[in-house]
């Protein structure tokens, strides 16, 4: 399905792949501590677009039971597009829009002692971060083909992320960049390997893209089967489709690189809920996985599940063209 953009939501980058550890610290006045970590958020923000975008294009049904046959690769994508509503269905859906709120600044996350230089004994805890999460508002929408701006409210300004399928612009003014700058090349690739509008399965080989079954897992006690979606450009992530519902129940997100050392990242999909006959998950959870150590040895602590709330998608809206050029 689809993500949130850049904004992990490189500077908002989507809001994930949201989304790579990205600490938003904020005070209590709402505001960022230090444009270093505003600038994470914004990184946030573009795996948030892209998970949000695959989320989307997950609708959901059915109450079969797994069946004792085993199924092939083709067989499992076959019966998730039909659970999402069906393969004539996705197809019609041209554009979408979807409004919510991202889940910003609040971090449970256990701060790691620092070795205080000159003093071999003696160690510092970096500051405690708040607990609870800021939520801001977002718009996101997509149109076909590959198209995505997104809209991000934070502390009385707007941030915006376009990318037309080819090419992507930023404008981050609470970082007080009141100018328009162009996607970097990491974010671009990050945008051009996002879902359409109807996912990555729908319609997968047209897409260039190949499957295949690598077996049944556990995930949050129900069973599931694990995909492998091998894209045209060679990147492979793995895809795990609930045996019972077809709908899918995770997706392997984009690392993050936390204290030095890249991290796994899952994102999970929640609470669907129809929209105009098609089922629309509305909650999206990100985990990132801990690893054996950081890069500077430490033990690594866990990091707090992010979560965006979907609020209201809207199927088919009128978009204009222009929403999806560089903003004046």
């Amino acid at each position: 399905m689809w993500s949130l953009g850049n904004f992990e939501l490189t500077d908002l980058w989507w809001i994930s792949v949201s989304l790579m550890r990205f600490d938003p610290m904020l005070n209590s006045g709402l505001s960022l501590k230090s444009s270093n970590e505003v600038a994470s958020m914004f990184r946030k923000s573009l795996a948030v677009c892209i998970s949000l975008a695959f989320a989307v294009s997950l609708a959901a049904a059915g109450g079969e039971t797994p069946s004792q046959v085993k199924l092939s690769a083709a067989a499992i994508v076959e019966k998730n597009v039909a659970a999402r509503g069906g393969l004539q269905a996705w197809r019609a859906v041209q554009t979408m829009s979807m409004q919510g709120r991202l889940g910003a600044g609040g971090n449970r996350r256990a701060t790691v002692p620092v070795p205080i230089p000159g003093q071999k004994s003696s160690r510092q805890s970096l500051p405690t971060r708040p607990a609870e999460e800021v939520q801001l508002p977002f718009i996101m929408e997509l149109k076909r083909p590959g198209k995505m701006r997104m809209e991000l409210q934070f502390n009385g300004q707007t941030a915006i992320q376009v990318y037309d399928g080819a090419n992507g612009w930023k404008l981050r003014p609470f970082l007080n960049r009141r100018v328009v700058e162009p996607y970097t090349t990491d974010e671009i690739k990050m945008s051009s390997m996002q879902a359409d509008v109807d996912g990555y399965l729908v319609d997968y080989a047209a897409k260039g893209t190949q499957i295949e079954l690598v077996g049944m897992e556990k995930v949050e006690d129900r069973d599931t089967y694990k995909l492998k979606l091998t894209m045209k450009n060679g990147q492979a992530i793995h895809d795990w489709i609930d045996a019972q519902t077809f709908l899918e129940a995770k997706i392997e997100g984009q690392p993050r690189r936390l204290d030095g050392v890249y991290h796994p990242v899952e994102v999970y999909f929640r609470d669907y809920r129809p929209v105009s006959g098609l089922q629309i998950p509305h909650i999206l959870e990100t985990k990132v996985l801990q690893v054996a150590r950081t890069a500077k040895g430490f033990k690594d602590p866990p990091v707090p599940a992010e979560k965006i709330m979907i609020d209201k998608v809207v199927l088919n809206p009128n978009l204009e063209g222009s929403l999806f050029v560089k903003p004046q």
